[in-house]
């Protein structure tokens, strides 16, 4: 983190100046900027609207005209939520979080992490993924919280992402040293908990699996199958459910319990299965936004 810290400049800084005055506002008057950002963002800028209606209609052929429209309003709607729920997260107490971001039972990653091996927590960019961090507040106390960052750009965002992703003493880990971050971790018999937000599009050149997810040819990352295989740890799924605005119920189920006795490429489809479970159950909760079918499978 110290890092990361010493580059965010003079930009990084009054960037997190800014976003921290905003996050003293409570949360009543952040939805009434989220009100007036949705308007902006869809109806004047309209950010990214023809990805999204692609987006949807691709993974919904079966929707009318109107109810492809009526998803895309609520997705907008909530991402600028998220947007806002996200800036608050750096002036949001233990207490209130708790509150806000529940966790059905976080027994199970006690149960896997009983053996002293790691346990991955595997998530999609669905409903808000920022808080699931406060994961840590309901494991054991000896346990290293971390998550698997790709590092932006932009050190003035980059900068500001760790201060609010790490809020809830969670470690970042770039991706690119995610391996051998847990290999210390490990070497120092110590259990880590890793978050890994593996729905993002990989790059031409990074290895990856091909799957149908949400009616289309989708290219899958297989970083976190092939750490957790060749370190047998265990991985659970983190469904996220948007109960109402502002709060969130997460509930873990296993995808396996050592993925070292698993076949190639298993962990990924069933990953990919219960994130297309998610996303379908309400859909405007997903990041559409995010051009992620640009690369079509190879014939």
């Amino acid at each position: 983190m110290d890092d990361e810290g010493s580059k965010k400049g003079i930009g990084g800084s009054l960037l997190y100046a800014v976003t921290y005055l905003h996050a003293l506002l409570p949360f009543r008057v952040l939805y009434i900027l989220s009100d007036i950002l949705y308007l902006l963002a869809y109806y004047v800028v309209r950010y990214r609207r023809k990805i999204v209606r692609k987006n949807l209609k691709n993974a919904f052929p079966e929707k009318s005209v109107k109810s492809i429209g009526k998803i895309e309003r609520k997705f907008y709607r909530h991402l600028c939520d998220y947007f806002i729920e996200t800036i608050k997260t750096l002036r949001l107490s233990d207490k209130e979080v708790r509150k806000r971001m529940k966790f059905e039972n976080p027994e199970i990653i006690d149960r896997l992490t009983s053996n002293g091996k790691s346990c991955i927590v595997a998530l999609g960019h669905y409903g808000n993924w920022e808080w699931v961090t406060s994961v840590g507040l309901h494991l054991a106390s000896d346990i290293v919280l971390g998550f698997v960052y790709k590092k932006l750009h932009s050190n003035a965002f980059n900068y500001l992402f760790l201060k609010t992703r790490s809020h809830f003493h969670a470690t970042p880990i770039e991706m690119q040293s995610v391996i051998r971050q847990m290999i210390r971790i490990q070497n120092q018999g110590k259990i880590m908990v890793i978050g890994f937000l593996n729905d993002q599009r990989p790059s031409p050149r990074q290895d990856k699996y091909w799957t149908t997810f949400m009616n289309q040819q989708t290219p899958v990352q297989t970083g976190m199958e092939k750490i957790a295989r060749r370190l047998g740890n265990s991985i659970v799924y983190l469904d996220i459910e948007k109960v109402k605005r502002g709060h969130y119920a997460g509930k873990f189920f296993v995808i396996t319990p050592d993925a070292s006795e698993e076949t190639e490429n298993s962990i990924m489809e069933r990953y990919m299965r219960k994130l297309e479970e998610t996303t379908i159950r309400e859909p405007a909760y997903y990041l559409w936004s995010h051009d992620r079918w640009k690369f079509k499978k190879p014939d």
